[in-house]
């Protein structure tokens, strides 16, 4: 494992989270354990292996305090006395594998040993939990037999990885909890449950724990159950007000997001074009982070259960109400019974329906969001389902500006342009590597989602190859934006979804600013990422926000008895 930030120096990772080295994971979770409730409820933070993460989660939190804390935290732990964070020991828990991952030969090569040997190595003593999170309840598991230390990251992750899978990467063991991507080394596969969304803590490891990993029997499950759903019930005043005809490519509910709960493993989600989204919320007069309708590739339909008022922002998409063209960006009154449809989109991905009240539907920590990388949520909607909304109060907008939304110009000859700021591990790279990001024109591929936009540079660009960092870092948190590169040199752009922790580098963090925009590339959209200075990209966010707070206009006639 590789060291990503000296102890005691703070890095900026884009233009609202920083990241500050320390020792080692417990004392990360030591400085984490004093800044959380101090910064609670306008900041994230996040313990990893070596770093601690402080992001700001606030509309308004402005670039310049947080390089003030910054400032302030490096200093106090430069003046620290080194220390011997101990971390008391916890349970052992027996965990039964079965050893016939796909990885397992290349493991054993790189370990130099034979395949049958890596089962041996991984069952001859206890390893020891030394951070959570990437996905709910994954632990990172220290105190390999030193074979197995040499096992770095794959060279590509994977776009998915099996739930109860059994991994190694960068020093660590782990078992994947629930089904997402992944970059370690698959070698065995489990059936033991490690995450309940029912109860606090959530994760059944904690730092501290000891995992004995032993040989399943024949008859054992392979796979854990799904996490199951933590009770919900529609709060008395809600009303069904549409029933889902056709769901389209992909349709599910988003709202704000999930807060104080990467410590578990558990993504913020949200969004992935918050502008949009706020925008149709301001129009049907919610707050700005009520649930909505999140549409992928249009082709839904609904029909009316109850009046209402809706509003559909993002992506230029063809709305109808029974067959008739209605525009999008503006507040639209339905009764029930008619049905409405949103159709091509011509300006990127995704698009927005608000309901007057906000959309409703199962909890998970808070947040009605689904999502992606570990599929917590009520998932991608299904014909036949009734979606509700709570209730509402005038006044409600008109329409939004002309150039108000985020929406982008996709066609084949038009290059997006997305500004980023430097990352935190410009020595993990070559040094003409930032300079280069604007001179490469990079494709989004078919593979890209609410985890991740990956990028593969046009044929004849000159694609983005590491330094002699090496593949992998110790695993520290990571933000929206963030534009890690694996070892194969193709750039990949964390979306809401993303893993909490991540141990690529960072080239380099597309802007706050640009995150709209960000969302609506879809497989195909050519990108150039154009670095600026961290001080243009607060200017930025700063002239964005003006924008969303004067791009709805006018009040809509609402009849008064």
């Amino acid at each position: 494992m590789t060291r990503s930030v000296p102890v005691g120096e703070a890095r900026l990772l884009g233009d609202r989270a920083f990241l500050i080295g320390v020792a080692d994971a417990a004392a990360a979770r030591t400085l984490a354990g004093e800044l959380a409730p101090a910064l609670a409820p306008d900041a994230e933070v996040v313990s990893g292996a070596a770093t601690v993460m402080v992001h700001a989660t606030a509309a308004d939190a402005a670039l310049g305090p947080m390089l003030e804390l910054a400032a302030v935290l490096g200093e106090e732990l430069r003046r620290r006395t080194p220390a011997g964070h101990v971390v008391e020991a916890g349970r052992v828990i027996s965990i039964p594998c079965r050893f016939d991952g796909p990885d397992l030969g290349e493991v054993a090569a790189l370990a130099g040993v034979r395949p049958d040997a890596v089962a041996d190595l991984l069952t001859a003593h206890p390893l020891t939990a030394a951070v959570v999170g990437f996905s709910p309840g994954f632990a990172y598991l220290e105190g390999l037999p030193v074979p197995l230390q040499r096992v770095p990251r794959r060279a590509r992750p994977r776009p998915a990885v099996a739930a109860g899978s059994v991994a190694i990467a960068n020093g660590y063991a782990a078992v994947y909890p629930t089904a997402s991507p992944g970059g370690w080394h698959l070698v065995g596969r489990t059936s033991f449950p490690l995450f309940s969304a029912a109860r606090a803590p959530y994760a059944l490891l904690a730092p501290g724990d000891r995992v004995q990993f032993t040989v399943a029997g024949v008859s054992d499950r392979s796979e854990p159950a799904p996490v199951a759903a933590p009770p919900w019930s529609l709060p008395a005043a809600a009303r069904a007000v549409f029933e889902v005809v056709a769901p389209g490519l992909r349709a599910v509910v988003q709202d704000g997001g999930r807060r104080d709960v990467a410590a578990s493993g558990v993504p913020a989600t949200g969004p992935a074009d918050p502008v949009s989204f706020e925008l149709a919320n301001r129009l049907t007069g919610n707050g700005t982070g009520s649930g909505a309708l999140e549409l992928t590739g249009g082709g839904t339909r609904l029909r009316c259960l109850d009046s209402c008022h809706v509003a559909v922002v993002g992506a230029d998409p063809e709305v109808r109400v029974d067959g008739t063209p209605e525009r999008a960006g503006q507040l639209l009154p339905l009764d029930a019974g008619q049905m409405v449809e949103i159709g091509r989109q011509r300006a990127g991905c995704r698009s927005y329906l608000a309901v007057s009240g906000g959309l409703l539907g199962p909890e998970w920590f808070g947040s009605a969001g689904t999502d992606e990388l570990t599929g917590l949520g009520d998932g991608p909607l299904r014909a036949g389902d009734v979606l509700h909304a709570g209730e509402w109060a005038p006044p409600l907008g008109d329409h939004v500006v002309a150039g108000g939304s985020t929406d982008i110009d996709a066609s084949p000859s038009v290059v997006v342009e997305l500004r980023v700021v430097a990352g935190p591990h410009a020595e993990h790279f070559a040094a003409a590597a930032l300079t280069r990001l604007a001179d490469t024109v990079f494709v989004a591929q078919p593979e890209s989602n609410r985890v991740g936009v990956r990028l593969r540079p046009e044929a004849g660009a000159v694609g983005l190859r590491e330094g002699t960092g090496g593949g992998g870092l110790d695993s520290q948190g990571v933000v929206t934006g963030a534009v890690q590169v694996p070892p194969d040199g193709d750039p990949v752009v964390l979306m809401p979804d993303h893993a909490t922790l991540g141990g690529y580098p960072v080239l380099a963090v597309v802007v706050a600013a640009d995150h709209g925009r960000l969302g609506q590339c879809a497989p195909g959209t050519r990108v150039r990422l154009v670095p600026i200075t961290p001080a243009e990209a607060d200017a930025a966010r700063r002239v964005a926000r003006r924008e969303v707070e004067h791009a709805v206009v006018g009040t809509f006639p609402l009849a008064v008895d």
